[in-house]
């Protein structure tokens, strides 16, 4: 009788307590490393989407380059205000609305925020093939990942996030380079990862030889 009543007695309270400690360790632990794998995937699609955004602005301008390139001859202008544009009319109006800058700003692990694009930044709608120059309006913060922003009609509406910064070769004192010379385009992207305390940036450099003379 007393051999029956120990194989039909129940666990302890203090065995019971063991077993849900232990049960909800094991269930707070694999919330965790599956909220840190739903991050790490949510990061590496923003980053692939991003990458894309970055490529569409490098063929963009290298198709207005080799627009402008073929035909192109010495003293070459364009009647910016005539309501009509070509590729070969936006890098005309890109490459004359001041190129400024003699080096590119800060980027990469040197920011803690997202910075303000500097004066001179631009940026291509790529679907329309316009160049946009950089004002407030058209370059902004991002609010997902970098991006381009367009309305219902295709119509560009703004950059959040990304931004390019041209830096212009200076002229050669060497008079047989004299017409030659180089834009560096710094494609940048910037926009505030998930699950992290610092921003995510990527970027390339574009370098576009320009005919001059």
């Amino acid at each position: 009788m007393l051999e029956r009543m120990r194989k039909q007695a129940g666990d302890t309270l203090i065995e019971v307590l063991f077993a849900v400690t232990v049960f909800s360790f094991v269930v707070v632990s694999t919330l965790g490393i599956m909220n840190q794998g739903t991050a790490a995937s949510q990061r590496s699609l923003e980053i692939t989407l991003v990458r894309q955004q970055i490529d569409a602005q490098a063929e963009t301008l290298r198709f207005m380059h080799d627009s402008y390139v073929a035909v192109y001859q010495s003293g070459l202008t364009f009647d910016v205000s005539d309501g009509s544009t070509s590729p070969a009319e936006e890098w005309y109006k890109m490459s004359t609305s001041g190129l400024n800058a003699t080096s590119a700003s800060p980027f990469g692990g040197a920011i803690t925020v997202c910075p303000q694009p500097p004066e001179g930044s631009f940026i291509v709608d790529t679907r329309n093939v316009r160049f946009v120059d950089g004002t407030a309006t058209t370059l902004q913060p991002s609010v997902t990942h970098a991006q381009l922003e367009y309305g219902n009609d295709d119509a560009f509406v703004a950059s959040r996030g990304l931004w390019v910064e041209p830096i212009r070769s200076a002229v050669s004192s060497d008079p047989n380079q004299t017409n030659t010379g180089y834009i560096d385009f710094h494609i940048r992207a910037c926009w505030e990862g998930s699950g992290l305390g610092t921003p995510m940036t990527t970027g390339t450099i574009v370098r576009l030889y320009e005919p001059r003379g």
